[in-house]
């Protein structure tokens, strides 16, 4: 049991390290939206061109070798597609940054739903205040995702609130996790 213990502390320890990335990365968004954005499309963009390239190079590589099932070529050719559209169309990624974040968060709060249904089922006083940050988790996350006209800032905004929702329930959960047991 000991070890259980442990292992779901060390866990709740990462979803602590998770949210804090999630804060920070709120915070830039709020600080330089537009900036942040394109910077990382910029950088998605350039790991597409470069894959794309490791591709296409090894298809000449092994081009000698009568490989009908190699292709490296077209997965190649598509990336680097992918790479230069990625970066030509930086607003477009960030709409889908938007819904990304919005998945995760709704993701997120399902989880905590699922948590709190278990500290019911042991008897814990703690599962409503469960409850009510997976709500309000979940209302984040679909404000996020949902709302096509959100500026980026206010995405922010909210991975902000989420983040500080998420440690406290994240810091409720690791204090009772001998009541699991």
């Amino acid at each position: 049991m000991e070890f259980l213990e442990k292992v779901l502390k060390k866990s709740g320890w990462f979803s602590i390290l998770t949210s804090v990335i999630f804060a920070i990365l709120g915070i830039i968004l709020v600080w330089k939206p537009i900036e942040t954005v394109r910077i990382i499309s910029y950088i998605l963009g350039t790991v597409f061109i470069v894959v794309g390239l490791v591709k296409i190079v090894n298809y000449f590589i092994a081009r000698g070798k009568y490989d009908f099932y190699n292709y490296d070529l077209i997965f190649g050719l598509m990336a680097v597609v992918i790479g230069v559209v990625t970066i030509v169309c930086s607003d477009t990624i960030g709409a889908i940054f938007r819904i990304i974040i919005g998945i995760w968060i709704i993701y997120s709060a399902l989880v905590r739903f699922n948590l709190s249904l278990k500290l019911r089922a042991i008897n814990s006083s703690v599962w409503l205040y469960s409850l009510l940050l997976a709500t309000l988790i979940l209302i984040c996350g679909l404000y996020i995702a949902l709302n096509a006209g959100s500026l980026v800032m206010t995405i922010g905004v909210v991975m902000i609130i989420y983040s500080i929702i998420d440690i406290a329930e994240d810091v409720i959960f690791m204090k009772n996790v001998k009541d699991l047991f």
